[in-house]
């Protein structure tokens, strides 16, 4: 397909944005400024869908919508993002081409949404996933973002690796779905938490929909500001995975192996009896403290030498989450 007949049709591609938030007060406005700054669309409607926020989420989003025609505010009472983007397409999907969604705590630049599109047309994917790159202000956030940007702390994934977009994959960063392709499948499952994109993936490949991970636009995310709030993150992330695992008997090497970390430091605590138990975990710290002294030397950088810290309490919240998990859908209360 000719490149400019790509860039000339996605004028005319209806797209509706969707904000889950909740306790976003923030970032919702700047995140929505940003959106409202998206450049090459006639017809571009960004719904804001607040999960029962205990802040001013919704307030905000009400003032914003009051200013901008095309800005929308939508009640989530089931909180869950998943449940937030399926309420959006129900409400206003039939009028939409492309479902674009996006993070509040992230940033976009003005021209993310018109390359998603282009890629899409130019490519016949069904959904466009996007690269993305953690961010951080504070100390600890930096130090968060050099474990994440790196396989210390995402496991190679395909999407936190800058250089490994402009390729067909079977999982991304959610960017853009074409609404269609999103019915078709039933959309998010409500009752994922976490991980719902993963699973999303999975069935959408399993209809035979593909996924291409571009690399002409990217997304800045921010990491998390403290150790015990990015603990609880990827706790849920490891329980989303094991509700995913369970539910389609599929899984990664590469996910598989922070499995063992929870039981290398549950050994360690025999080690006034057994001085050999300590070594798988005292291993595994050396390790990513090394590594991550590694990566500060490299960049230069003082809060990137903590990066093997940062990666020790992503790895081992994502293994305590998923073995939680296990534990609750054994004992049958793994529904959430």
């Amino acid at each position: 397909m000719n490149y400019k007949v790509v860039l000339d049709n996605v004028l005319h591609e209806p797209s509706l944005i969707v904000v889950p938030c909740y306790n976003e007060e923030k970032n919702v406005e700047s995140v929505v400024n940003e959106l409202l700054r998206q450049v090459g669309f006639e017809k571009l409607i960004i719904a804001i869908v607040d999960g029962a926020s205990t802040d001013r989420t919704a307030e905000i989003a009400r003032e914003l919508a009051s200013k901008h025609p095309n800005v929308c505010l939508i009640s989530n009472p089931q909180r869950y993002q998943s449940a937030a983007v399926n309420l959006a397409v129900q409400q206003l999907g039939a009028d939409f081409e492309y479902l674009i969604r996006v993070d509040a705590h992230s940033s976009y630049p003005p021209d993310f949404c018109y390359t998603l599109v282009s890629e899409a047309i130019r490519t016949g994917a069904d959904s466009v996933v996007v690269s993305m790159k953690t961010q951080g202000k504070r100390f600890f956030q930096k130090a968060a973002a050099a474990a994440q940007n790196s396989p210390l702390g995402n496991g190679g994934s395909a999407h936190r690796s800058m250089q490994a977009g402009g390729r067909w994959v079977d999982h991304g960063h959610h960017a853009l779905i074409r609404v269609k392709a999103f019915e078709a499948v039933g959309g998010y499952d409500t009752s994922f938490s976490h991980n719902e994109d993963a699973e999303l993936d999975l069935r959408l490949g399993k209809a035979g929909f593909r996924c291409w991970l571009t690399n002409e636009t990217s997304i800045d995310y921010f990491s998390r500001e403290t150790p015990w709030k990015l603990f609880l993150q990827y706790f849920r992330y490891g329980r989303g995975r094991a509700r995913t695992v369970f539910k389609h008997g599929r899984m990664k090497v590469r996910q598989a192996v922070p499995l063992a970390i929870l039981p290398m430091l549950l050994l360690a605590l025999a080690t006034p009896f057994f001085w050999l138990a300590a070594v798988p975990a005292a291993a595994w710290a050396g390790l990513c403290l090394i590594w991550g002294a590694v990566i500060g030397i490299s960049e230069r950088n003082l809060p990137a030498m903590l990066s093997g810290f940062a990666a020790m309490i992503i790895q081992l919240g994502w293994s305590a989450g998923f073995w939680t998990q296990l534990l609750r859908m054994a004992v049958g209360r793994g529904n959430r």
